[in-house]
């Protein structure tokens, strides 16, 4: 793994599990050069016919526990803003317009699961926009150009496959999930790792059985 290896990180900044994964971002190694993709999840749930963590209650109160703990566990301040899920629109338009490197992708993670600011409140997204170094928040926030680009990221995601965040992608392989680190640094140190009969089993598995779609009234 000496020379340069380009990867794709698909990101909502409305994803803890998001904000954890980036969180671990130091177990790569150095030679991972990691490009910032911020996508809308409630449009690849759209797509894929899913209902989110959040939508599901007793799914929802879990979620939330989880993230809790699991931040405990890693190390990693956490605190979940006052209402979740929340529209992450403007946050991830106001990420687009300042670059996306790593440091400012950082800042709107900390501001939001550190910090547990409400990005929905105008005057705490404001502090996002200076802390981004953006003057004209409003001219951003309409900007179309900005808005097509994060249409453009969902919709290429959706057209690899990607149905979650937080997700990688190498060699068009997606690595999904924050605890997904350990097999996609395995996969870099073994390429073939999925060229084995039984991981090519998955292309083309058939399906034993499934569920029947209720009709609604």
């Amino acid at each position: 793994m000496n020379s340069p290896i380009k990867t794709r990180w698909y990101f909502d900044l409305v994803s803890p599990y998001s904000f954890l994964h980036f969180e671990q971002f130091h177990h790569l190694p150095a030679t991972l050069e990691i490009e910032y993709v911020p996508v809308l999840f409630a449009g690849l749930l759209k797509h894929w016919g899913h209902k989110g963590p959040a939508e599901i209650p007793a799914k929802r109160i879990y979620t939330y526990r989880h993230v809790t703990w699991l931040a405990q566990k890693l190390g990693i301040p956490f605190k979940v803003p006052p209402s979740h899920p929340f529209n992450s629109l403007p946050a991830l338009r106001l990420l687009i317009a300042a670059g996306l490197i790593q440091a400012n992708v950082a800042t709107a993670f900390e501001m939001i699961w550190k910090e547990g600011l409400d990005l929905q409140n105008s005057k705490e997204i404001a502090v996002l926009a200076s802390r981004l170094g953006i003057m004209n928040l409003q001219a951003t926030l309409t900007n179309e150009t900005i808005k097509s680009k994060l249409r453009a990221n969902t919709g290429e995601a959706i057209t690899k496959g990607i149905f979650g965040v937080p997700t990688f992608t190498i060699n068009n392989l997606i690595f999904w999930g924050q605890d997904s680190l350990d097999m996609m640094l395995d996969y870099l140190h073994d390429p073939g790792l999925f060229e084995t009969s039984e991981m090519r089993r998955a292309l083309t598995l058939p399906v034993g059985a499934a569920r029947r779609e209720v009709s609604k009234p």
